[in-house]
């Protein structure tokens, strides 16, 4: 005997009833808030807090050369970087609070900053 059978159509109902609730609380719970400017720091210490609206390129030196960030309508990237392997260029473009660009080599980070802090499971 099958343990679909024992399932009544009511029982039906709150399986989808369930499915339903959690696909839709998912984009609620999840969001990472409006991102509204752009923190950028070199050897662990804050370089430039920039507006997200304003359009510009910043360079930020470093123990290995310079970093060269952009801001262009509402998003940053890390355009180049004198880092071996790239990794933070390759990021590319972060537009959501919490999201974050490590050029580790070099000692340089850009974070999309918002109003509110967007937890990841290291927040915990």
């Amino acid at each position: 005997m099958s343990w679909r059978s024992l399932l009544r159509p009511g029982d039906w109902g709150v399986v989808v009833l369930g499915a339903i609730l959690c696909a839709a609380s998912f984009p609620l719970i999840w969001r990472s808030g409006r991102a509204d400017q752009v923190i950028i720091r070199s050897g662990g210490e804050v370089f430039a807090e920039l507006d997200l609206a304003r359009d510009r390129r910043i360079e930020v030196p470093g123990p290995l050369g310079t970093t060269t960030v952009a801001v262009e309508r509402g998003r940053a990237r890390v355009v180049s970087d004198p880092g071996p392997r790239q990794y933070c260029v390759r990021q590319g473009w972060l537009s959501r609070a919490g999201e974050i660009a490590l050029c580790a080599p070099n000692q340089v980070s850009v974070e999309i900053a918002g109003r509110t802090r967007a937890y990841d499971s290291l927040g915990y």
